[in-house]
């Protein structure tokens, strides 16, 4: 049986190992001890809230402590609230909703957004993406978007295309497709999805991009015709849909990818476990059912998976943007 005095030196051993195991580590091992909030830079109400939404409680769930989703539209499109993000604690208590514009069209057209997408950020991973439709009024000859190009390379005056706003994926969607169809066209700026919606079903513009949500019923109800996706691959909503790519554009791809970051000192063992945890997430049927019904798709990926897309789009929309002079309206 040890002595007094030997127990003691026992535990002050014990004592001086745990002292010299950075807090740090430490912290990483207890992590999650409380709530986490999840930044969306946006108003509630529109995708990129909703898909927050759609994987907080089941993210949550996984990590055993609540997710709080938070919106902070602070102007910016989006990058005021990301920026904030960026500088903020990287101790994995506060997550960004981060998306295509903010991570990469966003900064391009604003020249300094006050932040890099591939420097300031650690990727967790991917929740998903979502393509824009190419519709047409169903009074038009437009049934495919072969169709739609030699219509307008034949038109003799500008052809109109409407967007929901200057400078939104959307918009640049549009504009990649008249860059790699070889075609010029007038662009009909909206505030919004819904007002442009309005005006395709009323006619007052023949020819739109628009994502899917605000259309989805139209579109159902045959007061528009979609008559391309433009993701790479076809749509699981409309798996009968041909993209753009299958029109001709070899390579065609246009959408609006969406996933989680952190501050990109965030310790990697924190961004694993928030990985593993965003991955069972988006393994349950009620996130895909959900993402499904925004038009969506569910894209799990890595944490390197997910940094190769956010560069992959920082360089190609950064180009794009930077080709046609797109500047903030």
């Amino acid at each position: 049986m040890p002595t007094i005095g030997q127990a003691f030196r026992k535990a002050a051993l014990v004592l001086a190992a745990v002292a010299a195991i950075p807090s740090s580590t430490l912290a990483q091992s207890d992590y999650p001890n409380k709530p986490i909030t999840l930044v969306v830079p946006l108003p509630p109400g529109g995708t990129t809230d909703i898909m927050a939404r759609v994987v907080a409680d089941k993210l949550g769930a996984a990590l055993g402590q609540h997710v709080v989703v938070e919106n902070r539209p602070l102007g910016g499109t989006g990058t005021v609230a990301s920026r904030a993000v960026a500088r903020g604690p990287a101790d994995g208590y506060t997550l960004l909703l981060g998306y295509t514009t903010t991570l990469a069209t966003a900064p391009a057209i604003l020249g300094n957004a006050g932040y890099d997408a591939r420097k300031d950020f650690a990727p967790v991973g991917l929740i998903g993406m979502a393509p824009t439709l190419l519709l047409v009024h169903p009074s038009t000859a437009y049934h495919t978007a072969g169709g739609l190009i030699a219509a307008i390379k034949a038109s003799k005056e500008p052809f109109q295309i409407g967007i929901p706003a200057v400078g939104s994926v959307t918009h640049l969607a549009a504009v990649l497709f008249a860059e790699q169809a070889g075609v010029k066209v007038q662009y009909i700026p909206y505030k919004g999805s819904g007002p442009l919606t309005t005006d395709l079903i009323g006619g007052h513009v023949k020819v739109g991009f628009n994502p899917i949500p605000p259309v989805r019923s139209a579109v159902e109800g045959k007061l528009l015709r979609a008559i391309a996706a433009t993701s790479a691959k076809r749509s699981s909503v409309y798996p009968d849909l041909p993209t753009v790519a299958e029109a001709g554009l070899s390579g065609y791809d246009a959408v609006l990818t969406y996933g989680l970051v952190v501050a990109s000192a965030t310790p990697r063992a924190i961004v694993d476990k928030l990985n593993k945890a965003l991955l069972a997430a988006l393994a349950t049927d009620e996130v895909k059912r959900r993402l499904h019904q925004e038009g969506g798709e569910a894209m799990p990926t890595t944490p390197e998976q997910h940094a190769a897309v956010i560069d992959q789009e920082v360089i190609k929309w950064s180009a794009l943007i930077k080709a046609h002079g797109i500047t903030s309206p």
